[in-house]
């Protein structure tokens, strides 16, 4: 492998520049300063007029007629039918209980119903909803106390006028140019490091950037093979990931090489993960195997965890560190999102709070006070999305708070780190340290920087991780630091917007829970290297040195990813054009329900109808639907407006 590095290094073996042409770069070095600025508000500001600027038809899956006459789009895979207003179909009439039912349908096109409170007078042409849901068939009968509503699934043609009313991402501003500006970044970087980087350095870093350049564009190419134009996430993430090279070849070039094969394996599994999300199903059936290698990874943490800066996070097998932690973040997510995506089953949220709870309480014992803050403000926006339940957060903020009474209580370097908070200007040289330089090199940098690696910050320990942003404001100027910031925040605008129109409610929660992650974990990294909030020692998403982190980072990307249902955008979702056009339910009606179908053994049971019709009754009730589904069937159908 040293072979390797030193052959790569000897192709990129940069000369020393003299005479005209060391002036000519050093005058283009010194004003490239102000040309950086302007290419990462361009980078920002054509994603921000992309992602949220522009209009476009949201996706509809079927639709329900109410009994007033009034059509009801269905735009997600999960929709509520209730009274509440924040139900999806709302029906107003006294017997329809707030939250009454849930509509579901798979990848597949099929639907089915289920009846979320068990409420009495639900049903589907006229059979009872079974604990384990039903079936639902276009042109079907929905039973809702004394509502009858009318479900019709799309038909091809009406899939068809619905796509092409819908725009595709890129019509107004290309992907080729958000990448291009990104680029013009990359450039100016990778220029500045290398001329103010040690003599050993300038090939490692040059090669680096040329690494992250390359894998950029031909991701780029990929995606456009593939007919994806929607790639505004993807180029926030190179950009900040730029920024994160440009701050690790100013601390710790040595560990440049590492980085940028960290950085590479990290985008790679975010396609491998945005792949993976395409199959609904597969991710559920997985859940719990993941849940358990998420507490395994933590006890293993606890045995064998190596203690830093009073805080036993550190794993260390065959010369590797890394972070289990962060790894578990992208368990948290995508187990905790697959347990609570099915609105019916409340019970969910009890063993939802049980992993939560084992994962908060094994980083306290590690004394890893801020990831642990980070994963409760995921659980509360879960368990919130989840249950709807203002309740279920007070109390997790209560229990929360005692915790963290208790852990301020036991691990005196916590405790230190809050008595530091707004008194740093009183102890310099010690407990307030780090933050009093961190202030100090962001206000020296001014606008537009020192010039990136020409910085004193980086001598500093844990300056490339913890004091980023001060970093940043200090060699790149403080607008890169705050497009830095924005960018995060644009993300988080990106996915609530995304939320009222993604398709799966697992979709919805775990791109909200990543993103609100990625915001409380910007906000302790800026606000506590500035000593507006205590300093807890977290990373600043994309930017800060250290694998774990970046991996971590670009796999719960994919999640946000997932929300976008714009045409053409994501890969992680299916086309729906592509989607197989079968039904598997019709064979409910042509041989004898399966195990794992909607319709349950209760719903076909003679306890399950009125009346108490013996069983050959109960046996023609059970047929007279399936003579009635292929009456209805020839019906006419209400145009699509």
């Amino acid at each position: 492998m040293e072979g390797l590095f030193e052959s790569l290094s000897s192709i990129f073996t940069i000369p020393e520049f003299t005479g005209t042409i060391g002036a000519f770069l050093t005058y283009f070095i010194y004003f490239s300063r102000l040309m950086l600025p302007v290419a990462a508000i361009a980078v920002l500001s054509r994603c921000v007029r992309s992602m949220l600027r522009e209009q476009y038809e949201p996706e509809v899956w079927g639709y329900l007629d109410l009994p007033d006459g009034s059509r009801v789009p269905l735009r997600h895979w999960e929709c509520t039918v209730g009274s509440a207003k924040s139900c999806d179909v709302v029906v107003r009439d006294i017997s329809v209980s707030k939250n009454h039912v849930v509509l579901i349908r798979d990848e597949f096109g099929n639907w089915g119903v289920h009846d979320i409170g068990l409420n009495d007078g639900s049903g589907v042409n006229g059979l009872v909803i079974g604990e384990k849901g039903a079936a639902l068939e276009d042109g079907d009968s929905l039973n809702l106390g004394d509502c009858d509503l009318r479900f019709f699934n799309l038909t091809e043609e009406e899939r068809g006028i619905i796509a092409d009313r819908r725009t595709a991402p890129g019509r107004e501003i290309s992907p080729f140019n958000m990448f291009f500006y990104v680029s013009i970044c990359q450039f100016i970087l990778a220029l500045s490091q290398v001329y103010n980087a040690q003599p050993e350095h300038k090939s490692v870093i040059a090669m680096s950037f040329t690494a992250l350049f390359a894998a950029m564009w031909l991701y780029y190419i990929a995606m456009r093979a593939l007919g994806r134009l929607g790639l505004e996430v993807e180029a926030i993430a190179f950009f900040l990931s730029s920024l994160g090279l440009s701050v690790t070849s100013s601390s710790v070039p040595e560990s440049l090489l590492k980085q940028v094969f960290l950085l590479l394996a990290a985008i790679i599994l975010f396609v491998i993960l945005g792949f993976w999300l395409r199959d609904l199903k597969r991710v559920k059936a997985t859940r719990n195997p993941a849940a358990f290698a998420a507490i395994a990874l933590l006890i293993i943490n606890l045995i064998f965890g190596q203690e830093y800066f009073g805080a036993k996070n550190w794993l260390s097998i065959g010369g590797f560190s890394f972070q289990p932690s962060e790894f578990v973040k992208i368990i948290y997510i995508y187990a905790g999102a697959a347990t609570m995506d099915r609105l019916f089953r409340r019970r969910n949220l009890i063993v939802y709070i049980a992993f939560s709870a084992i994962c908060v309480g094994a980083l306290a014992l590690m004394g890893d006070f801020g990831t642990a803050l980070i994963f409760f403000a995921a659980f509360l926006v879960i368990s919130f999305m989840r249950s709807g339940s203002i309740g279920t957060v007070f109390l997790a903020v209560t229990g929360a708070g005692l915790a963290g009474f208790l852990a301020l209580s036991i691990k005196p370097h916590i405790a230190q780190r809050f008595s530091a908070w707004g008194h740093v200007w009183e102890d310099i040289y010690g407990k307030g340290y780090q933050q009093v330089r961190a202030i100090s090199a962001a206000a020296s940098g001014g606008l537009f920087g020192l010039g990136a690696g020409k910085g004193w910050l980086h001598n500093i320990i844990a300056a490339d991780t913890d004091l980023v942003f001060g970093v940043l404001s200090e060699e790149l100027g403080l607008i890169v630091a705050v497009c830095a910031v924005a960018a995060i925040i644009v993300l988080a605008l990106f996915t609530v917007r995304n939320a009222s129109q993604s398709r799966s409610a697992f979709f919805v929660i775990a791109g909200c829970a990543s993103v609100s992650m990625m915001m409380v974990q910007l906000g302790l990294n800026v606000f506590g290297s500035l000593d507006i909030l205590p300093f807890t020692g977290v990373t600043f998403p994309f930017v800060s040195t250290g694998g774990s982190s970046l991996i971590s980072c670009w796999a719960l990307l994919a999640f946000i990813k997932a929300t976008d249902t714009r045409k053409n955008a994501s890969f992680t979702n299916r086309d729906p054009d592509k989607m197989r056009d079968y039904n598997e339910f019709s064979r409910l009606y042509d041989e004898e329900p399966q195990q794992g179908d909607f319709v349950d053994d209760e719903q076909l049971s003679p306890d399950a109808f009125p009346y108490g019709q013996d069983k050959q009754d109960d046996q023609s009730y059970m047929e007279q639907p399936r003579r009635n589904l292929f009456d209805r069937r020839g019906e006419k159908r209400r145009p699509l407006k």
